[in-house]
């Protein structure tokens, strides 16, 4: 019944549909813009063309018009200008918006993911943890242990007798007679020396020579 009387509340628009408003009435007016440029354009040309023809009161009227299409331009500049504006701040709110929407998603998440830990769950579970992990140390160290015969012998008496096994090996190395040097060959000695000549020989050779050249 009040829904008849009142009407029914208008829903808010999106801001998707208040950003395409916005560019949609933005888009008309730089339209409006253009044709007023024209027409000032167009208004001034008349009045040039009336000056010239000494028709001054013509051409005072189409400055009229001029100017007033000048000031429906610095309007239409301005509520551009406001529009712009809005684009603008509304672009930034969406955007925290989504941020905020997003950021309230993951706390929500957060807090449902905790609702499922308890703080007492989690020490039981990390005390059976730690608990399995000692038992499974346990478990190995007693398979490692040595059974039947090799638990009976004695460690000491195995090491004293290895020590034997490498003292009576280090006896058998120093016994074993030295490695033979091979001989090295000796240079071999000329077989024949060239006899040389005695002195007084050569003095007289010396002054057969010398007599032969005097000739």
């Amino acid at each position: 019944m009040f829904g008849k009387i009142f009407g029914k509340p208008k829903e808010q628009p999106s801001v998707r549909q208040s950003l395409d408003k916005l560019s949609e009435t933005r888009e008309m007016l730089e339209k409006k813009l253009k044709v007023l440029e024209k027409r000032v354009a167009m208004e001034l040309q008349k009045a040039q063309e009336f000056s010239k023809q000494k028709n001054k009161r013509a051409a005072i009227q189409c400055l009229k018009k001029k100017k007033l299409y000048e000031n429906q331009i610095d309007a239409l500049n301005n509520y551009i200008f406001r529009l712009q504006d809005q684009e603008v701040n509304l672009e930034g709110a969406s955007v925290t918006v989504e941020m905020m929407s997003a950021m309230k998603e993951s706390a929500q998440a957060i807090q449902g993911v905790q609702k499922k830990m308890n703080i007492d769950d989690v020490d039981k579970t990390l005390d059976e943890i730690n608990e399995q992990s000692e038992n499974m140390k346990q478990i190995q160290d007693a398979l490692s242990q040595p059974v039947g015969i090799a638990a009976d012998l004695d460690e000491d008496e195995l090491m004293a007798e290895l020590e034997e096994l490498e003292a009576l090996e280090l006896d058998e190395q120093l016994l074993q007679p030295a490695a033979a040097v091979p001989a090295q060959p000796l240079p071999s000695v000329p077989k024949k020396v060239p006899a040389q000549k005695a002195p007084a020989e050569e003095e007289d050779e010396l002054e057969r020579m010398r007599a032969e050249m005097a000739m």
